[in-house]
């Protein structure tokens, strides 16, 4: 069942909701741009596909496994490119921020598109790999799989639009965003910090307030209630703020009428609804498509369950898109706000190419430096990213390496991919230098927050574009967008500053090395910021790894880091 024009959209959920009552199972979804069918004073875009898509199923059956002899990804790897600069999206937060303080809107929920293109021979079995991967960088919430022909949606989105059985309605807003800590202590303190702050307190309850509105259009009456408020809930990459918004629908509402009262979720507009979509297609350039509008599944008897397309991948012929956005009030700030878009995509650049977790080791006639601190290490990554990890797999091939090279001195990799997947390699070590010469860094370090600076993986390309460029130079010193000094690109980094031998601090963003673990349990190193000026008053610099252990080091010029 399609809807290509908005008089259409009504009588076709109205055709779905008799459907399930006949006992058949229907899945799909409603485009953003639908919103007009059902109050035309909603603004928006020309859609660029359908307005809503229903599949409509006899039977369901169980999600097929991956077989054993494929490869569990098999696509090739998404490089994300954003259409909205940073220049253009300071303008619009400035804009945004104007008509707050003008008191035409409370709160505007702005977004942007990232796009992507798709490899030659991406075809059904790399587009469920890719969802595979999808879902594993966002377990759990309301995930869907939906294949209309010339278009799929791949949506992993942790929001609930609205759950309605048995005469009860439940919506359950999500608004309010902290970035996830790479610590137990910095991630306790990051919920915190999300659950009294003001700003996304305020953010949450705007739309707990307009869903409440929209909820009474089919309540019965005295039935809106808020059962839960201000729930702080983990996700693989941020921790999210949400809301319990429900009521009882009233004698013959049918799922049109739901859709009328509820759609566009407030989550996804601002309020109020219609001035915050007029100011969204003022300032937003192209329709949002399935992302912001809802996909879901009407079971048999008429039970729905839709979710609000966020975290959500679209392919279209050879391009992948996806929406990413955050809810602006009064004292938002552009460099937050961004922050925060940084942090909702994390999860696509983690599903978006495929990596292994690593670890690398020094094996010295026959013995594994550090063998257990390395493995801690590469379990508490394995937690951090979902992976399956196999500890006695990873033993037994630390042992085979040990046993094939007794004697000397070897770089031992190892490596477990998502399935759990292990193997180790190990090549000759060459003698370590007296003394190495790093070069600084010319730009700041971007990527600084990054899980794949703060875990060990195969992702290295932010690496990569710092890496030397001649054979003189052993490594790059980098700083953050702070001017805080770092790492290096293969290592940490220690300096002697005011007679003291001092290290970064993990939160300035820089990989916890185990070599510069053991060298501040034993105090020969303290942790300190160190910012550029400060450059000036070092003494002495060292490289420091677990491999290569403590190198000395001289800081020589400037270096031009490559686009990643």
């Amino acid at each position: 069942m399609v809807a290509h024009r908005p008089e259409q959209v009504r009588p076709l959920l109205d055709a779905v909701h008799a459907q399930a009552l006949n006992g058949h199972w229907c899945v799909g979804y409603l485009r953003y741009e639908a919103a007009p069918a059902f109050d035309p004073a909603l603004t928006v875009h020309k859609a660029d596909g359908p307005l809503a898509w229903f599949g409509i199923h006899k039977t369901a059956h169980p999600w097929p496994e991956n077989r054993p002899d494929e490869p569990d990804l098999d696509f090739a790897a998404l490089n994300w490119r954003s259409v909205l600069s940073r220049p253009g999206f300071d303008a619009a937060m400035a804009e945004l921020l104007r008509a707050i303080a003008a008191g035409e809107v409370y709160q505007v929920n702005y977004t942007s598109r990232l796009q992507a293109m798709l490899h030659d021979r991406f075809g059904e079995r790399a587009a469920r790999a890719l969802f595979a991967a999808l879902q594993r960088a966002q377990p759990g919430g309301y995930a869907a799989y939906v294949d209309g022909g010339g278009e799929q949606v791949l949506s992993v989105s942790p929001e609930l639009f609205f759950d309605w059985r048995d005469g009860r309605l439940l919506t359950r807003p999500m608004k309010g965003t902290a970035a996830r800590g790479f610590d137990t202590i910095a991630d306790t303190a990051a919920a915190e910090r999300l659950r009294t702050s003001p700003k996304e307190r305020a953010e949450n309850v705007m739309v707990v307030d307009l869903l409440r509105n929209d909820l009474s259009r089919i309540a019965k009456p005295f039935s809106v209630r808020v059962p839960r408020l201000f729930s702080t809930e983990p996700l693989s990459t941020v921790w999210q703020m949400t809301s319990d918004v429900e009521c009882a629908t009233r004698t013959g509402c049918t799922l049109g009428d739901v859709f009328a009262a509820l759609f566009p979720c407030g989550s996804v507009t601002g309020a109020p609804k219609v001035a915050a979509m007029r100011m969204i297609h003022r300032l937003e350039p192209a329709a949002r498509g399935i992302y912001c509008g809802a996909v879901g599944v009407v079971t048999p008897g008429g039970n729905a369950t839709f979710n609000v397309p966020i975290r959500t991948v679209t392919l279209l012929g050879d391009k992948a898109y996806c929406g990413i956005g955050s809810g602006v009030t009064a004292d938002a700030r552009a460099e937050g706000e961004w922050d925060e878009w940084q942090s909702k995509r994390a999860f696509l650049d983690r599903a978006s190419d495929s990596f292994e977790l690593l670890e690398t080791m020094a094996l010295i006639e026959g013995k594994i430096r550090d063998r257990n601190a390395h493995l801690a290490r590469i379990r508490v990554a394995a937690t951090h990213f979902g992976y399956r990890w196999d500890e006695l797999a990873a033993l037994e091939a630390l042992d085979r390496v040990c046993r094939e090279n007794p004697r000397g001195s070897w770089r031992v990799r190892l490596l477990s991919d998502c399935n759990g997947g292990v193997r180790a390699q190990a090549s000759m070590q060459d003698a370590e230098p007296a003394l190495v010469s790093l070069a600084l860094a010319k730009n700041a370090f971007e990527f600084s927050d990054s899980e794949f600076v703060h875990f060990k993986t195969t992702r290295r390309v932010h690496y990569d574009a710092f890496a030397p460029v001649t054979a003189r130079i052993f490594d790059t010193l980098l700083w953050n967008r702070r001017g805080e000094i770092t790492e290096c690109t293969r290592g940490n980094v220690a300096l002697l500053l005011d007679g003291r031998w001092v290290t970064p601090p993990l939160h300035c963003g820089l990989l916890g090395g185990i070599g510069r673990a053991r060298c501040l349990r034993e105090g020969r190193v303290v942790e300190e910021v160190v910012h550029l000026e400060d450059l000036a008053r070092v003494r002495e610099l060292a490289f420091v790894n677990s491999l290569r252990g403590w190198i000395r080091a001289k800081l020589e010029h400037c270096l031009e880091p490559s686009s990643p």
